[in-house]
């Protein structure tokens, strides 16, 4: 059962949603203090965990199809196994989120609420987010945007303009990422019978979304920042550069998208240490 849990919670994305909590929680003013520990653990395993694990057993049916299901980029789990890992899932994040709770304000707590209900209703029957075109990649992108609302508001900072057009452009990106990811998967998703972003638009009109929202999300951060702070912007590049090869792409070659989704991977490492030297240097001359 540990393998299992291991390989559905996608230890490759594990710092996709504590990076963002990790960074705002100390942008914002506050140490590494024990909120941080807690929170920082929280969004690296449990949160990951509850994602993709609800996801993972909800869509069996369709992952069955689907030839890159089985290792870094989703697990494919044994139908009697589903039962166990939900309840590992909520194990795991129960007793986290409850400490945060308590040590959050009333501004925190909502947002936490949040962003665990947006994780929940992306792939929960009935709810299904991911099936609702447009809305998957908004709350796929939520994801990962809100562990950084609830670090920044947790260590108890303002909200300003500038802090919303950052979060806009890291939004950006994350709908942009999701819908990449979605091309790939449009023949088995209409096969399942899944819609997304990708199966109704196309995979060419997606991946031009796609390369509008990555620019958009770099000419937000150069107008939003200033000083050493805007060359953040510069971050969406390596993403728009990954987009390129692939603008001739029709439905039928859209399974070739997945390159560009396994070098997604990659590129967020190298930005994420990019964007940390720039961190630092902000924090040392604060």
């Amino acid at each position: 059962m540990i393998k299992e849990l291991l390989l559905t919670s996608r230890p490759i994305s594990w710092v996709n949603t504590a990076y963002p909590f990790a960074a705002a929680y100390l942008l914002a003013g506050a140490g590494v203090d024990w909120k941080f520990v807690i929170g920082t653990l929280f969004f690296l395993i449990p949160y990951n965990l509850l994602m993709y694990g609800v996801n993972d057993v909800f869509d069996y049916e369709s992952d069955l199809r689907n030839p890159r299901k089985g290792g870094v980029e989703g697990a494919l789990l044994a139908r009697e196994s589903h039962t166990a890992v939900l309840r590992w899932c909520l194990l795991a994040t129960v007793p986290f989120a409850l400490v945060l709770a308590l040590a959050g304000s009333a501004a925190s707590n909502l947002v936490l609420l949040v962003s665990l209900a947006a994780v929940l209703a992306y792939s929960a029957p009935k709810l299904r987010f991911k099936e609702r075109p447009g809305l998957d990649s908004v709350t796929s992108a939520v994801h990962f945007v809100s562990p950084a609302v609830y670090g920044w508001v947790l260590a108890g900072a303002a909200l300003g303009a500038t802090q919303w057009l950052v979060f806009a452009a890291f939004l950006l990106w994350g709908i942009a990422s999701h819908a990449l990811g979605a091309i790939q998967d449009i023949v088995p998703d209409r096969e399942a019978g899944l819609g997304s972003i990708a199966t109704v638009s196309s995979a060419r009109t997606t991946l031009y979304l796609v390369l509008g929202a990555y620019l958009t999300a770099g000419i937000l951060l150069f107008a939003s920042l200033d000083g050493l702070p805007s060359l953040a912007g510069v971050l969406a590049l390596p993403y728009v550069l990954n987009v390129l090869p692939h603008l001739g792409v029709t439905d039928q070659t859209s399974g070739g998208v997945n390159k560009a989704w396994k070098r997604f991977l990659w590129i967020n490492y190298v930005c994420g240490f990019l964007l940390t030297m720039l961190i630092i240097a902000e924090l040392s001359l604060a």
